[in-house]
């Protein structure tokens, strides 16, 4: 019960320290650095780093990779939700972490579309084949990548496999350490690409971390009540 709590809380605490950033990105040392006069907030700590950085195509292509990859065990996990669905004849005989997982996964799905039209910040470059400059915080690519590998971390801890086939333990080790070093070079990579300023880069670890403490109250939740 205690753990359950402490997730919760965690989870509002980098919630809200994720809307203290949105607060200070709006508010403080806002200047017209971006592309096409937009105006970014923190905008010393922000432009120094990009310029740091530049652009890194290589980093880019990397960190698209992640995300496919990621998307890919959303679909995996689909699939086994929709089978254990058929074999059991049941949706209420699926397994109940596979009903967290699909609501964090709802989850961000709306906030990807509500960060899409709701701008925080613009990029600081106009990417190929845009028009104009688009929105940028919170990075919704770290977003994705960090949230849905860091729950098969979760769920590969607490469940003992990422699939149906079952897996032997220093498998299934090497699986969360390799997901792992993958969340921190996609978060890296996303920040030396160039695509997105520093503070995006942050909102979306911030809020991702807040998504994951929220995932796994839910699990102590049902794992309590299967006890």
């Amino acid at each position: 019960m205690k753990s359950k709590n402490m997730s919760f809380v965690l989870s509002g605490l980098f919630f809200a320290i994720f809307c203290l950033l949105i607060i200070i990105v709006k508010t403080v040392d806002v200047a017209t650095i971006g592309p096409e006069g937009t105006s970014i907030g923190l905008s010393h700590l922000n432009g120094a780093i990009h310029n740091f950085f530049g652009i890194n195509n290589l980093w880019k292509a990397i960190s698209e990779a992640a995300l496919v990859l990621a998307l890919c065990l959303v679909a995996e996990y689909a699939i086994i939700g929709l089978l254990e669905w058929i074999t059991r004849k049941s949706l209420a005989k699926v397994d109940k972490y596979l009903f967290c997982l699909g609501g964090l996964y709802a989850v961000l799905g709306i906030l990807y579309v509500f960060f899409e039209k709701v701008i925080i910040n613009y990029r600081p470059i106009i990417e190929e084949g845009a028009e104009h400059v688009e929105a940028s915080f919170p990075s919704t690519h770290t977003m994705l990548i960090v949230t849905i590998l860091g729950s098969v971390i979760i769920i590969n801890k607490r469940y003992g496999q990422i699939s149906q086939r079952p897996r032997a333990p220093w498998m299934n080790m090497l699986m969360q350490a390799f997901l792992a070093l993958l969340i921190v070079l996609s978060v890296i990579g996303r920040l030396v690409c160039g695509v997105h300023w520093f503070t995006d880069i942050l909102g979306g670890v911030l809020l991702s971390t807040a998504l994951l403490f929220a995932l796994a109250g839910c699990l102590d939740i049902f794992a309590s009540k299967e006890k």
